[in-house]
């Protein structure tokens, strides 16, 4: 109180009042919009080669600039923790998904509190910060409605958050989580995720504009598009019948050819051979080419709806007067992805789960593509095809995988609309820039820097000159125009891995290897990556698969518990928890208060109808209904009067099949084998005393609650920890 500039008395009229002034500024701050695809092919916007419509992305590209040369990391969440933080990934903690902690400090699944983030640094500027969407840099085991909080968005610098925490969810039922509570999906008709973000966002702007004009905002924007699961109205998906009939070949060569003609890449510009595994489109059946067209038609109408959504955000701004000087950037997290495999998959469950389903089985199911049956992954070859004109994909570190488009506009700020700019740049560079564009060059400890110079000098230097990367053992490095590519697979000797040298100066698609024609260069860039790695955090090196990081169970969380006790009432239980699905053998067991008279409801249910499990109780009977792959199995027995106590018991046997009991005041009602295990059932985690989302049986409707205050607790017990190797099984990559 001693610093208050008015007159404290010992009444009010001998009292002075005060109060703060607002802020002065020298000049109006801009607003910054950060809108940030998954899974997005450098060729896949329309203003960037593809035949997929993108108006929206591009009219922002049409009144700004676009980047030709812009890089990110190979997977999902380091690419958001370079972005946020503007410092290399391991430096920060985030070596690779956030859905583990390693035990090394590189790999701790959060970014390092001590290291600020963006929209911390934006709001001590007096910037409002929101965000929807993806956030994907909280730990599995802190995902929980119980917490902690600390890694969730509004606990590193977002004022308002709704989205969903984990790396990926069902676009029509999704993990909901809003500012730091979880929330039931809006299960109503013709509900989406990309729309219900749009819209949230737009209520965030609407408020903003009532009470805190004056202020600047920041929002980052993230949709769950285009990962999988790829889901999208029918309407969007038919939009495009036919439109892939050419084959990912012929659509490789029109979209270079169109990237030549927009200026995007030098003439000379080469088309890398097709991806190894990857069949001509020529040489497949008939049913391939059906099922594989309407799959990507399918990713089509997911990008072409989420830009849409674009629009209706850029047409709110118009009419609050907000959009002038707003700062958008819009780009992707990394390559396109090739985990839907040679063949993709009408749902996408299958290929999670590591069973791949059979195309004369998929092509049945066209109808379903896209829809709530039917959530979708793209074949590989498509994924080649939106990486064009680059080599791999997603989770390597050669082009295909690290390059990202980007478009950035300004209406208030550019004066110079629709041009295109060549400079090497990195993610770890944003922060830096966004930071130089508010007038603040704040003293954080970047690994990047400022490309404000850019924006109004096609000619202006890049601001970095080195970069390095690696993802699970992979390595590359940037360094003056010349580039070291490293070739390595799980338990490859690092010493032996095969190097490739490319000039980007003249070799824009990293086409020519120059390894043998100048290995005094390739050396000088090995070193090059050796000090980079040690300046930045990037040991031990660890090339352990992306499903052996997935379902590393480490000693922490829900993950490690041999014993768990849920009550009624309690929150949802997220898939991501690694608890949901049905790898290990485990009982359930309900504990009533006092006898059963005629309730009904559900007691556990995870999933939904397309995978999952329910154990509830209806017309006397305890059941059990198992579904993996649409395959459902059921187990009923009846409950003896007086019944305090009931309870399910899985057992795997060697061939990870499961033998289902039921018991009821200890006694044996009912068993029988109920299908195979699976450690990935659906997207949609789990519920205690009532079934949340989609329900997982017909014989009921949604939630079907059994009443609180009859059910005391539901006890989890697993029966022993899972065996690496029948999870490696089950996810098709045993060696």
């Amino acid at each position: 109180m001693s610093d208050f500039p008015g007159k404290i008395g010992r009444t009010i009229g001998e009292s002075t009042p005060w109060w703060p002034s607002p802020p002065e500024r020298d000049k109006v701050l801009p607003n910054i919009i950060t809108i940030l695809f998954d899974d997005t092919g450098w060729a896949d916007f329309g203003c960037f080669g593809s035949e997929i419509s993108t108006p929206n992305i591009d009219s922002l590209a049409a009144a700004g600039l676009r980047y030709t040369n812009f890089h990110v990391t190979p997977l999902c969440s380091p690419t958001r923790a370079c972005l946020l933080t503007g410092r290399n990934h391991h430096n920060v903690g985030m070596r690779c998904l956030s859905d583990t902690d390693t035990g090394f400090p590189n790999g701790r699944g959060a970014v390092d509190r001590s290291v600020p983030l963006l929209p911390e640094l934006l709001r001590e500027l007096g910037y409002a910060t929101y965000m929807v969407g993806k956030w994907h840099l909280t730990p599995s085991e802190e995902i929980t409605s119980a917490g902690p909080y600390c890694n969730w968005p509004v606990r590193r610098g977002f004022d308002r958050f709704y989205g969903f925490l984990g790396g990926c969810t069902d676009q029509y039922a999704p993990e909901l989580v809003q500012d730091n509570h979880m929330v039931d999906p809006p299960l109503r008709a013709g509900y989406h995720l990309s729309e219900d973000l749009c819209d949230r966002a737009i209520s965030y702007f609407r408020d903003h504009a009532s009470i805190r004009r004056t202020a600047p905002f920041h929002m980052h924007f993230c949709f769950g598009a285009t990962h999988a699961p790829i889901q999208v109205h029918r309407d969007y998906v038919d939009k495009y019948d036919g439109v892939f009939d050419k084959g990912w070949d012929r659509a490789r060569e029109d979209r270079l050819a169109r990237q030549v003609e927009l200026g995007l890449v030098p003439e000379n510009t080469k088309l890398v051979p097709r991806n190894p595994g990857v069949p001509e489109w020529s040489s497949l059946s008939g049913d391939e080419r059906r099922l594989f067209s309407r799959l990507q038609a399918a990713y089509a109408g997911f990008l072409d709806h989420s830009d849409a959504q674009i629009g209706r955000l850029v047409g709110e701004l118009k009419r609050l007067d907000l959009h002038d000087n707003t700062i958008f950037m819009v780009f992707s997290d990394n390559g396109a992805s090739m985990e839907g495999g040679l063949t993709g998959a009408v749902d996408c469950n299958a290929a999670y789960s590591g069973e791949a389903e059979p195309v004369s089985e998929m092509v049945k199911r066209l109808h379903d593509v896209g829809g709530m049956a039917g959530p979708s992954h793209y074949p590989e070859g498509w994924a080649m095809a939106g990486n064009t004109p680059f080599r791999r994909y997603k989770q390597f570190v050669d082009l295909g995988g690290v390059r990202s488009p980007l478009v950035l506009s300004w209406p208030m700020g550019l004066r110079n609309s629709g041009e295109i700019r060549h400079q090497f740049l990195h993610a770890v560079d944003v922060a830096p820039t966004l930071m130089d564009l508010t007038g603040e060059r704040h003293g954080a400890a970047f690994d990047g820097a400022s490309f404000r110079a850019t924006l109004a000098d096609p000619e202006a230097p890049a601001p970095r000159d080195v970069q390095h990367w690696e993802m699970l053992g992979r390595r590359a490095v940037f360094c003056d125009g010349w580039k070291a590519v490293s070739e390595h697979e799980k338990g490859d000797d690092y010493a032996a891995d095969v190097w490739h040298l490319y000039d980007t100066h003249n070799d824009f698609s990293e086409s020519t290897d120059l390894a043998a024609q100048y290995p005094e260069k390739l050396t000088q860039l090995q070193d090059i990556w050796w000090q980079e790695a040690e300046a930045n955090s990037v040991m031990p090196l660890d090339d352990r698969t992306l499903v052996d990081i997935l379902t590393f169970r480490q000693p922490n969380g829900l993950m490690g518990e041999r014993e768990i006790t849920f009550r009624p009432g309690q929150g949802h239980i997220s898939h991501v928890s690694m608890i949901t699905s049905s790898e290990r053998s485990m009982e359930i067991t309900a504990h009533f208060n006092g006898p059963l008279r005629d309730e009904e409801g559900v007691l556990v249910a995870a999933g939904d109808r397309i995978g999952g499990y329910s154990l509830y109780v209806k017309d006397g009977k305890l059941t059990y209904e198992y579904i993996r792959l649409r395959h459902r199995s059921q187990l009923s027995g009846t409950l003896p009067s007086e019944t305090r106590t009931c309870k399910l018991v899985n057992r795997l046997d060697a061939d990870m099949r499961i033998h289902a009991q039921l018991f009821a005041e200890g006694k044996l009602v009912a068993e029988a084998g109920v299908g195979d295990a699976s450690r990935h059932l659906s997207f949609w985690g789990l519920d205690i005393g009532r079934d949340a989302a989609v329900p997982v049986s017909d014989a009921y409707e949604a939630p079907f609650a059994f009443p609180q205050e009859k059910l005391d607790r539901i006890e989890m017990r697993f029966f022993e920890n899972p065996d690496p190797e029948n999870i490696a099984h089950m996810a098709g990559l045993a060696e």
